[in-house]
């Protein structure tokens, strides 16, 4: 197939791209690259250094002999343009990376929320109505997020976006219908992924678009098959405390001798999946496209649920770093459960990647190796989700700033 990679040059979309190209599809990265923008805005780099895009394409060409061709586009600024690059290129399918991805990054300043939004649900908005207009019948996988479903529970399994529910009619009979599962964000950036929801199942219903949204767990790890193959394929890898996820931001404190930052009571539990099986998911959805016509089909991508706080000790226990509890900079309940169904990526042969003890003490290696590139003052979960929060969040976790006497 012809594929667009919408925010191919991101943490996801870049093992995605290599994925695919590598599967034999001819790829193209469709990126406005303001995911580079952000690092130097927050003064922070990736733990790995990063090439351009242009170098990584250079290289993945010189390994393999496979073009994967890069295009400058902002999405949610840019409608008539891609709109003009829809219609000229017409792929077959297209994965949708190009959004903000970091919770704690969209709270961070009522700009930063503004800006989430305005990006996120442009992007989005801008891509459905050019497939319309282009009479482009591409079969559109977005990545969506588990946050959408919040983090509470009422004692049962999340189903796979679709909840049977029972409605009283007027006559007093009981009727059954399947809705949206209630959504319930966390953040600003959880309720772009929710907006998205509503935008894709308007316009699958009223313009009959093929449309697949996975909602994925947090994703761990560092390499895929096809990163390894070269120095400069890596992908990049977050450490800071608004773009890092949670395991790997362990993983990196051990390495270089930081604690590790748990914040509240740690009982918050998370969905996890490892980047590996992120881009075969990816694979399967491309494989298992909805019929024009079919309502939005809706995967649970992710392969196990744990607990901050148990994640913390597995990390402590496997390099004896020390953990330190810390003020919670969100508001979300001390302990919840999360039990997800994910059977539809099962049922297509995902053989999921579990927590292991050698897959946990690579992405060590890999951090002691990029070590001389922490800035430690960057690591600190510091975006509080309201001003009271923003009182008790602490910013000095290994007490290194001079006091005055």
């Amino acid at each position: 197939m012809k594929i667009a990679v919408l925010g191919g040059d991101g943490f996801c979309g870049w093992p995605t791209s290599l994925h695919l190209s590598d599967q034999g599809h001819e790829v193209h990265i469709v990126d406005n690259l303001s995911r580079r923008w952000i690092d130097t805005e927050l003064g922070v780099q990736s733990l790995t250094p990063m090439d351009s895009i242009q170098e990584r394409t250079r290289i993945w060409h010189a390994e393999t002999g496979r073009r994967i061709r890069f295009h400058l586009l902002d999405l949610a600024k840019d409608y008539e343009r891609l709109k003009q690059w829809l219609a000229e290129h017409r792929p077959d399918a297209i994965i949708h990376f190009a959004e903000q991805r970091a919770a704690p990054y969209s709270m961070k300043t009522d700009r930063h929320k503004v800006y989430t939004v305005d990006n996120n649900v442009s992007a989005t908005h801008n891509l459905l109505s050019a497939l319309v207009e282009t009479e482009l019948d591409a079969h559109l996988v977005h990545l969506g997020t588990m946050g959408v479903y919040g983090y509470s529970t009422v004692g049962a399994a999340i189903p796979e976006g679709y909840l049977s529910v029972g409605i009283e009619t007027l006559e007093g009979e009981t009727v059954t219908q399947e809705i949206l599962y209630p959504t319930r964000p966390g953040s600003i950036y959880h309720m772009t992924k929710s907006l998205d929801q509503i935008l894709f199942q308007y316009y699958a219903q009223n313009d009959g678009l093929r449309i697949t949204d996975l909602h994925q767990g947090i994703v761990w790890g560092t390499h895929t098959e096809q990163t390894r193959r070269h120095v400069q394929l890596i992908n990049r890898f977050d450490y800071d405390g608004d773009y890092g996820t949670v395991l790997n931001r362990f993983l990196i404190q051990a390495a270089i001798g930081y604690p590790l930052t748990v914040h509240g009571t740690g009982g918050q539990t998370r969905a996890f999946i490892h980047i590996q099986d992120s881009v075969r998911c990816i694979e399967l959805a491309l494989q298992d496209a909805p019929k024009r016509g079919d309502r939005v089909k809706i995967f649970n991508q992710m392969t196990e649920t744990h607990r901050v706080r148990d994640l913390a000790a597995l990390v402590a226990e496997l390099t004896g770093a020390r953990i330190a509890w810390l003020p919670n900079p969100r508001k979300e309940a001390a302990e919840n459960d999360l039990v997800v169904r994910n059977d539809q990526f099962r049922a297509l042969g995902l053989d999921p990647i579990t927590l292991r003890a050698g897959l946990l003490e690579e992405v060590v290696d890999v951090a002691k190796k990029y070590a001389y590139r922490v800035d430690r003052s960057r690591i600190p979960c510091v975006s509080a989700w309201t001003k009271e929060i923003a009182q008790i969040v602490e910013r000095d976790p290994e007490h290194r700033t001079l006091k005055t006497a």
